[in-house]
């Protein structure tokens, strides 16, 4: 087969029109076309009055040689790539069985993997079942009622499964795993269509459903979960890793540990420095969320086209480069979702945000995030972040009303710098609520100078970002982990043997798709240690 890539036709297109555009791009008679199939959707909106459908397409044709021959020069005609999976390693009748802590998509994938292969690996993981865990997470939305052992972060599923549900990622993926992670979500309930679209999405009710066929496949391979188990210390002699300590006073002896465990973590990031185990703080981001009508962003993205179903809702990646140093940009945007309440520790508030499938809810929101540096922010020591993002949440909780509601301000009000005082035109989606005041108590003076400058320069790119009745809500500060622990080419510990750090709380992946190819590469790795 050979992939045709950048084949752009109108919006509206009628289906026979692709087929005709594969035969006109190659040159040939209908008759020779003998199957296609599309490998990828996308859409070109950066002309609102003649909206592009980009697509790549696989084709088998009666005579693909000659047509590689005339198109030898043009990238866009390529035999289509071998996407498909092969396990590095079969485990050994006598290989010790392997522990992965985390339940997120990094440990999902890390314990599938292994599974697959033969391995049985034991899953640990802090929180409950994605169903219980959904309920505790509820109880903070609808109660004010904060599980930290439940909630957004913590739990089956990993703090993913309360989000956009995106299943893309700029990261470099020559073997395709990201393939394999999307082909796994299909088997597990996924629609099919993330196998085409440039941005896929599931949403959280599906991922739920999802994560449950997932385990259920784990545990048929042999896998074992194990729920409600927390890590409270690590048995390391002689540079190696020798067992786990649980918070029940069970003692887990293994040599081989994927560790999965999410970017909140903080006291597990606690033990593991405790034990020496080397890390290093990273870089992060601290902001709010910003809420706009979805229709406001479908408008400015889409113009007359806005709400055609073939475009669903609108999405935005905006960045600033301010005159303080600092760069200002949009992160995990959710259009048609809600903020939702995303701590896990008592006393602070966190923000984030989440998207159903269908992306029908009224508001667009977006993380506006300002980015922090180490050495320039906070120097010394390598967990000095956790206690920078701790800071900020505990005031934006005091600035909440102390209740778990969120503070909140218009962003005209943020812009003049005063506080607010009164809704606009957009009605928050944060729950258990808002709390209108001034932001500038709850984040860093250079974070606040930046969002001021950045704002009306958004607002030239999308019209109406600057709205004066937009609303921002404080604070979301678990962009990313800020610390890295670190690894060699084998995926292990600098400084531990045995010891595999791996996805979004080590410092090496942003977001659903990532974390779980960094699971797929940690097991691989894991595995040919195993393997001998």
């Amino acid at each position: 087969m050979l992939r045709i890539s950048e084949i752009k036709l109108p919006l509206d297109h009628p289906a026979e029109a692709l087929p005709a555009a594969i035969v006109a791009r190659l040159g040939i008679a209908p008759t020779d076309l003998l199957s296609w199939e599309v490998a990828r959707r996308a859409n070109d909106a950066r002309r609102k009055s003649a909206i592009l459908m980009v697509y790549s397409v696989d084709v088998t044709l009666a005579d693909e040689a000659s047509v590689l021959a005339r198109f030898a020069d043009d990238s866009h005609v390529r035999p289509t790539p071998d996407t498909g999976y092969r396990f590095v390693a079969t485990a050994p009748a006598d290989a010790p069985r392997p522990v992965v802590i985390g339940a997120g998509p990094c440990g999902l994938f890390a314990g599938l993997i292994l599974a697959q292969m033969g391995f049985r690996p034991i899953i640990l993981e802090r929180g409950k079942v994605v169903r219980e865990r959904t309920k505790d997470t509820w109880g903070l939305w609808r109660r004010s009622v904060l599980n930290p052992e439940s909630n957004v972060q913590f739990g089956e599923g990993g703090a993913g499964t309360f989000s956009d549900g995106k299943l893309y990622s700029q990261i470099k993926d020559p073997r395709f795993l990201g393939r394999k992670v999307l082909t796994e979500f299909v088997k597990a309930g996924a629609p099919e269509e993330i196998l085409t679209e440039a941005h896929p999405h599931i949403g959280t009710f599906r991922l739920v459903s999802m994560v449950e066929n997932m385990r259920a496949t784990v545990e048929e391979l042999g896998g074992e979960y194990r729920f409600e188990q927390r890590v409270v210390d690590f048995d390391i002699r002689d540079g190696r890793l020798r067992g786990l300590h649980l918070h029940n006073g069970d003692y887990l002896e293994t040599g081989h540990v994927v560790l999965a465990i999410g970017h909140s973590s903080r006291d597990t990031f606690h033990a593991l420095h405790d034990r020496g185990v080397h890390i290093e703080a990273k870089p992060f981001s601290i902001g709010v969320r910003i809420e706009h009508p979805q229709s406001w962003i479908d408008r400015a993205r889409f113009g007359q086209c806005a709400g055609h179903p073939d475009l669903g809702a609108a999405a935005y990646a905006l960045s600033h480069h301010c005159a303080n140093g600092r760069s200002v940009y949009s992160f995990c945007m959710c259009p048609g979702g809600r903020v939702v309440a995303a701590t896990s520790e008592e006393g602070r508030v966190v923000t984030n945000g989440m998207s159903q499938y269908s992306r029908k809810e009224f508001n667009a929101n977006s993380g506006l995030v300002v980015g922090i540096d180490p050495e320039r922010d906070y120097p010394g020591h390598p967990l000095a972040g956790i206690a920078l993002q701790r800071h900020w949440e505990e005031r934006a909780f005091v600035a909440g009303g102390s209740s778990y509601e969120a503070p909140g301000q218009l962003v005209g009000d943020f812009l003049a710098r005063r506080p607010s005082s009164a809704l606009g035109a957009v009605t928050p989606s944060y729950k258990p609520g808002v709390h209108l005041t001034d932001l500038s108590l709850c984040l860093p003076d250079f974070a606040i100078d930046a969002l001021c400058e950045a704002l009306p320069v958004f607002g030239r790119q999308i019209a109406r970002y600057d709205d004066p009745d937009a609303i921002m809500t404080g604070v979301e500060t678990r962009t990313s982990s800020p610390i890295r622990i670190t690894r060699g080419k084998d995926f292990q510990s600098l400084n531990v043997a045995g010891l595999f750090p791996a996805g979004e709380g080590a410092g090496y992946a942003g977001g659903i798709l990532s974390a779980a190819v960094d699971g797929i590469k940690v097991a691989e790795a894991v595995a040919l240690s195993l393997a001998g």
